[in-house]
């Protein structure tokens, strides 16, 4: 018997891993359909990782010509959305497998609604009922942002049976208001059971965050909390999440409803002084997506060490950490406030990078 990929031993273990990243050629070359068999078991995209792939190769140029030729006058934000929807049915086909062999529990691909419509509860709904029925795959999850307008909107989707992929939290508070809305809204839906969501908290850019903050203080206080942060942060709201997904939810559990998994985002080493898979080691546990991007999810296959149940282990530390860094006055809260609305801007500004990129293809083709 082969040894079991660190994919697989992770699945074992109640986690999936999903790719952060998309690009049409991962899907004509079969190097996708290779990857799910080593135990990949989702994916996600997001206005960068499309702005990267669009704009920063030639695979679309021949699609977009196609596009231009049937409507010359086309708007880039519809050029964008015919090419993106393409690539993410591609996707959803390839982990239809695994969505099937999970009974829909897994085997995800995400796509965005547009940034802009970040603090537009009644846009994002539209817009997000609107990509469901263009994309007319199951195991699509559409990405809303964890904003006070995003909320409401999350429930509301989850209740009409849409798949949702919450995106930027970056704190309990975050989590809180997210796990409610999910829970409001599956107790609305007709029938819990086809219907899916993962709560994506962001792990590094908080690390990266706090030790500027910390680095203030002095290298004493850096060395003793600087890389422990965002893992301490994430194992309080995992501990958050089992207590909101426990016994409590026990009556959903039996109208066939799955817990709304915390997904483990930004999990890619900013500091070359932490390990590089410091945020997959230490959160491994189950209920659980870690999204991965391709330099990350290689070195994990490398080097990376299966701990299971990493996540429960250090829990009171974790709160040692974060009360220590309020003592140290740094208001965390704060700074995740403001990772949050930075994570939309930065959206919006790769977004429209992603506008501008097309209609330069336009002119040049």
């Amino acid at each position: 018997m082969t040894d079991r990929t660190p994919l697989q031993r992770l699945a074992d273990h109640g986690q999936s891993v999903w790719l952060d990243y998309i690009r049409r050629d991962l899907m004509e070359t079969g190097e996708l359909a290779q990857m799910v068999r080593d135990g990949l078991r989702g994916m996600t995209s997001n206005p960068s990782i499309f702005q990267k792939a669009i704009a920063g190769s030639d695979q679309y140029d021949d699609d977009l010509l196609r596009l231009l030729a049937d409507d010359p006058d086309a708007e880039a934000s519809v050029l964008f959305e015919r090419l993106a929807i393409s690539d993410i049915q591609m996707a959803a086909d390839e982990f239809a497998s695994v969505y099937e062999a999970t009974d829909g529990g897994d085997g995800f691909v995400s796509l965005e609604v547009s940034p802009h419509l970040a603090h537009d509860t009644e846009g994002t709904i539209a817009e997000a009922r609107r990509l469901w029925s263009a994309v007319d795959r199951p195991n699509l999850m559409i990405k809303v942002p964890a904003t006070p307008a995003g909320i409401p909107a999350i429930e509301e989707l989850i209740s009409g049976g849409i798949n949702v992929n919450v995106t930027l939290m970056f704190s309990l508070g975050h989590y809180e208001a997210v796990a409610h809305a999910y829970l409001r809204g599956l107790d609305r839906a007709p029938d819990p059971s086809r219907v899916a969501s993962v709560a994506s908290f962001f792990v590094s850019r908080v690390d990266s965050a706090v030790d500027a903050e910390l680095a203030k203080l002095g290298d004493e206080i850096l060395t003793e909390l600087g890389g422990k942060v965002a893992v301490s942060n994430s194992k309080v709201t995992y501990a958050r999440f089992q207590q909101l997904f426990g016994d409590d939810f026990e009556a959903m559990w039996g109208r066939g409803a799955f817990p709304q998994r915390v997904l483990w985002a930004s999990t890619s080493t900013k500091n070359p002084a932490y390990s590089d898979v410091l945020y997959v080691e230490e959160l491994i546990g189950p209920h659980t997506v870690n999204t991965l991007p391709p330099a990350t999810l290689a070195a994990f296959a490398d080097h990376g060490e299966v701990r299971p149940d990493a996540l429960c282990e250090g829990v009171d530390e974790a709160h040692e950490v974060l009360d220590r860094l309020a003592l140290e006055g740094i208001d965390l809260i704060a700074v995740t406030e403001r990772l949050q609305d930075e994570g939309v801007q930065a959206f919006i500004d790769s977004y429209d990078d992603l506008l501008e990129a097309i209609d330069h293809k336009r002119s040049s083709l």
